[in-house]
């Protein structure tokens, strides 16, 4: 062992009230901080899952000037063929008004097939009563987002009259209800898009296209791709910036704070530093009339940070990790933006290594001050001071 982390141990351990205090501030400060990043982690994650992922990635428009998608056959086989598509599902969609009794609401009427709907929103997962793909073998039916059913005050088995300006008026029996537990619930409806047809009477023709990608990341990409081919297209991120502006907002509000956080807690090591400095005035002066060179004193009080900023990242990491795991999923007491409900603790390694890193190389640099403070002391006037 060299001598310079001998010592720096040795005045660890003499002053341990000390030690106890800043390694325990920056203890508490790294574990608010990884509790804080694996809860950010797990609402990013449910987030996404809560909108993003029932969202077409991509949705492809007519070309400009047209009200419809014409050979949307040739067009979906093409879709599919570029690289990270991972399914593509036609739609004829519009306003339309729906009354049962004496209630009646607005909402979009999306005529599709189930089979490839499913691929693009996986909302087979979301229904509570009925089946979805029934809508491919029964003629007139419709499914309705459970809040819509409960403003209309239907159930499944019962007919629904939906009508608009310019449309055929239909009958259509519900089949079944979803719950996405987002606004859609009370928005959208799905029918066949044979049945669409019939309602909004146009022949053999869709007004768009959803893409699903293997990478949502990756969705300009593909929207450049397509529109190379003549038509419109938009990725999730143009038509839903407010989950990307959401995210951006609570990570950088609450990375600022944190940061500031363990800012303040080194502080705390800054300050055992200098007054290990004060108290060691003496040996500072003994060791560098025994030959200890200025680098070497520098070296010592610079270790002393390190290691006390280590101990401090570690034991707050450790802290911070298993009261993460303990907690699980959070319930949360209102329901948060996109339907997120509960918010799990995600702890990634990568975020363990780099707090324990970044936190460690912070207290070095803090401790540069104090270490050179140290050792610009005169050996002459060290040893004399009483």
């Amino acid at each position: 062992m060299r001598y310079e982390l001998f010592i720096a141990l040795r005045q660890i351990r003499a002053k341990k009230f000390q030690t106890l205090l800043s390694v325990g501030a920056i203890g508490i400060a790294v574990m608010i901080l990884t509790l804080s990043q694996a809860m950010m982690v797990g609402f990013t994650g449910e987030l996404y899952d809560a909108t993003v992922d029932k969202l077409p990635h991509v949705a492809v428009s007519p070309r400009e000037d047209e009200d419809y998608i014409y050979l949307y056959k040739t067009l979906m086989e093409d879709i599919n063929g570029i690289e990270g598509v991972s399914g593509v599902s036609p739609f004829l969609t519009g306003k339309a008004s729906f009354k049962y009794r004496e209630n009646s609401r607005n909402a979009e009427l999306r005529g599709i097939i189930p089979f490839r709907e499913n691929l693009i929103t996986d909302i087979e997962a979301d229904m509570v009563k009925g089946n979805f793909a029934e809508l491919e073998f029964s003629e007139n039916t419709v499914v309705l987002g459970v809040k819509l059913a409960e403003k209309l005050e239907i159930k499944p088995g019962d007919s629904v009259e939906v009508s608009f300006p310019n449309a055929n008026t239909l009958s259509l029996r519900v089949v079944g209800l979803f719950d996405t537990g987002s606004p859609l619930d009370e928005s959208l409806t799905y029918c066949s898009l044979r049945t669409a047809r019939n309602f909004y009477d146009v022949p053999d023709v869709v007004n768009g296209i959803s893409v699903r990608l293997t990478d949502f990341n990756r969705d300009l990409e593909v929207v450049d791709e397509i529109e190379k081919r003549g038509y419109e297209a938009k990725g999730w991120t143009e038509t839903n910036p407010e989950i990307l502006r959401t995210i951006a907002i609570e990570t950088g509000s609450n990375n600022i704070t944190l940061g500031l956080i363990v800012i303040i807690a080194s502080f705390g090591v800054i300050s055992t530093l200098n007054l290990s400095v004060m108290g060691a005035t003496k040996q500072i002066g003994m060791l560098r009339a025994m030959g200890a060179t200025v680098s070497d004193i520098r070296l010592i009080f610079l270790l002393e940070s390190g290691i006390l900023g280590f101990l401090g990242a570690f034991f707050g990491t450790l802290s911070g990790v298993l009261l993460a795991l303990w907690i699980g999923d959070y319930e949360m007491p209102t329901e948060a933006y996109g339907g997120v409900t509960t918010i799990p603790a995600v702890v990634r390694p990568e975020d363990v290594i780099f707090i324990i890193a970044a936190v460690f190389l912070l207290n070095l640099i803090g401790g540069i001050y104090p270490a050179q403070q140290a050792a610009k002391l005169d050996p002459v006037k060290a040893i004399s001071t009483r």
